[in-house]
């Protein structure tokens, strides 16, 4: 039975029906979900519901009907986002993930070139198999406690989690000191003895289909290991016995989409063992992305010729890099990101930039675009200090990409100018990036500077360069004072007053900011040439899901930035409107934009203005309800 708590239940009436329902005999688990807090009452027991309504506390009660009470989404509405290893690799939600590497490890040197390669090309999770269930046996029943040494090693120097196959209960305590992630093999879903015992250790494991299973039987093998202690789960379709013999087994796309409906806990698809063949894997493990998956495991090796398990059907490091290209091109059609992590820096790097300090030694990095010296450096150490290592780089998606890898953990991006009007480069890559959230924002008045380099007088000058905004936003001065000379459009205005200095041209001149003068040691010939005053750029704090309670400890926010999607049909807008106008809400933005990949259809951005995050947070569980979908963007402190 499902128990939905009141909002205002205090801890000791929710002590009181824990210790009711475990005195009749039931397993607790309390979930605390976007909507509601509920207690999962699962077991053999029989009582009448009736007994819990009446308690203090309770809101209802509801039955469970499906067989898997624990992985039924009756009971737990959200997604669970499973997290692997000490890297807390995160599957699921709107991540995909890829888990590389190949079927057996067979020794340390294999095992070593096959993982710095995979991960290289973008895997986030090592596997490889140590002992290895096979049909006939004469066949290579894998290296044992010795593989898993090779792979532990493998997945500490490339900074991996690995996942590896069990298929004795009395190897999994062994195994808990050498692997992240359980692998339950398709010969193994239904050894309910081994389920017990892996799920008695609470670690994360990947349930593989079974050749013969149905959903449900899957689901409640599932339902075995959360009932012995862990809800770390993630399903793997690989793939189901046919009467078709063109292929090792038939891959069931349509099992992703029904799981994903039926239970909380993420789906991956392993295309590697549906297939069974190397040309076969790329296209059906975008047809697994395409379906909704929120990851895929590949099998890869060096020399698949020389396989000593399952050779014909695993990728050369080739193939795996070119999936990867296109796994990452398909990820925002579906509204997905690819799960990335820092490239591997060799330990002995002299470089001192910013992706050598993030990685090696933990000191904070903030990416901005453009060059030193630019707006969106003065906004960054506004935020973050002057000694704030800073990163800077070339478009908006570089930065977007810093984060997501780690090579950043923040990023300073402009999201509105007061003259130029919205950036949309930024806020569809918001769309675009599911694991990447705001947390705060600066705003920096614009003020445009004459600059030259030093000894170049104002008659001089018969050049200027700025970005396009730049020369607009200074045009009456151009005007009056220089109507004779060349504008010419450059990227960056910060990146024109570098050029000028590189090229030592003394007669031209460049528009931009005080910093970029001063970090390029320029002159500046006139301040404040902006046609009007009033130029303010705000700019957006981003960084990834995880570290943004860390950033935002202590600050009040008051604004949140929201994204979502309507159903086709009158009033789905008005809807909307009607919860934010009940909630007295203010919007300080409304914004639609078309969706990646998918023509004619538009999302909309939208800026709310609250004083309480709580009363906020209710109101966000409303707009969920009628909205088609809804994702929280950031929430954040606005000065209003």
């Amino acid at each position: 039975m499902i128990v939905i708590l009141k909002n205002n239940i205090t801890p000791k009436e929710k002590d009181k029906i824990i210790n009711v329902l475990e005195d009749r005999g039931f397993i607790i688990k309390e979930i605390k979900g976007q909507q509601d807090t509920v207690l999962g009452a699962v077991g053999m027991a029989q009582m009448d519901l009736r007994e819990i309504e009446v308690l203090p506390g309770v809101a209802s009660v509801i039955p469970i009907s499906k067989p898997y009470k624990l992985a039924s989404r009756e009971l737990k509405k959200e997604d669970t986002i499973v997290t692997v290893g000490r890297n807390k690799v995160k599957i699921g939600g709107n991540r995909v993930v890829i888990i590389a590497g190949p079927c057996a490890v067979e020794s340390r040197e294999q095992i070593m070139e096959i993982a710095a390669s995979v991960r290289e090309a973008g895997a986030v999770i090592l596997r490889g198999g140590a002992f290895k269930p096979r049909t006939s046996p004469y066949s290579f029943q894998g290296l044992g406690e010795e593989g898993l040494k090779y792979l532990r090693e493998a997945g500490d120097t490339y900074t991996m989690p690995v996942c590896t196959e069990v298929v004795s209960p009395r190897d999994v305590e062994m195994m808990t000191k050498y692997i992240d992630m359980f692998q339950i093999g398709a010969r193994n879903m239904q050894n309910f003895e081994l389920l017990k015992e892996v799920g008695k250790t609470g670690m994360p494991v990947l349930l593989k289909r079974g050749m013969s299973a149905t959903i449900e039987e899957w689901l409640m093998a599932a339902e075995y290991l959360m009932a012995n202690g862990t809800d770390q789960i993630v399903l793997c379709e690989r793939g189901i016995r046919t009467y078709e013999k063109a292929t090792r087994n038939t891959l069931d796309c349509s099992a992703i989409p029904v799981v994903q409906k039926l239970t909380h806990l993420p789906v991956i698809g392993d295309p590697s063992h549906a297939t069974g063949i190397r040309d076969l894997v790329s296209p059906m493990a975008l047809a697994l992305v395409a379906s909704g998956a929120h990851g895929i495991a590949v099998e890869v090796h060096n020399h698949p010729e020389k396989a000593l398990s399952d050779g014909p059907q695993s990728l050369f490091p080739q193939q795996f890099e070119k999936l990867v290209r296109d796994v990452q091109t398909l990820c925002p059609v579906v509204g997905k990101s690819l799960e990335t992590r820092p490239r591997i820096i060799p330990k002995n790097i002299t470089d001192d930039s910013a992706n050598a300090a993030t990685i090696l030694t933990g000191e904070r990095v903030v990416a901005f675009q453009g060059e030193r010296g630019a707006f969106s450096e003065l906004a960054t150490r506004r935020a973050f200090g002057e000694d704030v290592k800073v990163l800077p780089l070339p478009t908006f998606r570089s930065c977007f990409e810093a984060v997501q890898t780690g090579n950043a953990e923040y990023a300073v991006l402009p999201v509105e100018n007061t003259l130029g009007g919205t950036i949309y480069d930024n806020l569809d890559l918001l769309q675009t990036h599911p694991g990447i959230t705001v947390v705060g924002e600066q705003q920096v008045r614009v003020i445009h500077n004459l600059i030259v380099n030093p000894g170049t007088r104002f008659e001089d000058i018969r050049r200027v360069y700025s970005h396009p905004q730049g020369l607009a936003q200074c045009k009456e001065f151009l005007e009056k004072y220089l109507p004779d000379v060349q504008q010419v459009p450059f990227f960056d205005t910060a990146g024109s007053v570098s050029y000028i200095k590189k090229e030592k041209e003394m007669d031209s001149a460049a528009i931009a900011g005080a910093p970029a003068a001063a970090y390029n040691e320029m002159e500046i010939l006139r301040e404040g040439i902006e046609t009007n005053p009033k130029n303010y750029t705000r700019f957006y704090i981003i960084t990834r899901e995880e570290h943004a309670e860390s950033f935002k400890k202590g600050i009040q926010s008051n604004t949140a930035s929201v994204l979502f999607t309507l159903n086709d049909e009158p009033g789905a807008l008005s809807r909307i409107l009607d919860v934010l106008s009940s909630r007295k809400h203010n919007m300080s933005k409304l914004e639609s934009r078309p969706i990646q990949g998918r023509p004619w259809e538009y999302s909309f951005f939208v800026e709310i203005w609250f004083d309480d995050e709580e009363y906020a947070h209710e109101t966000f569980r409303m707009l969920s309800k009628v909205a088609a979908q809804f994702r929280v963007l950031g929430v954040y402190r606005r000065n209003h």
